[in-house]
């Protein structure tokens, strides 16, 4: 039951963070194309958003792999 439980947690760690990633992409993508002179401020910000949506799905799958090996519970 415990395998079951780390591999559900870190198949949707990874699907969040997909999600997350091509929604953040394609609006600063798309903000580009609508005013392209604010690139270089929506670059930086479309950074700072990628590692905070990041850095859930790596908590996740580091918890997954902590039940994986039943250090935790």
């Amino acid at each position: 039951m415990e395998l079951l439980a780390a591999a559900i947690m870190i198949g949707l760690a990874a699907f969040g963070a997909a999600i997350g990633n091509s929604n953040l992409f394609s609006k600063y993508i798309e903000g580009v194309a609508r005013q392209p002179e604010t690139r270089s401020t929506l670059f930086g910000q479309t950074m700072i958003l990628f590692g905070l949506i990041e850095a859930l799905p790596i908590i996740g799958v580091a918890m997954g792999i902590l039940l994986l090996f039943n250090v935790i519970g």
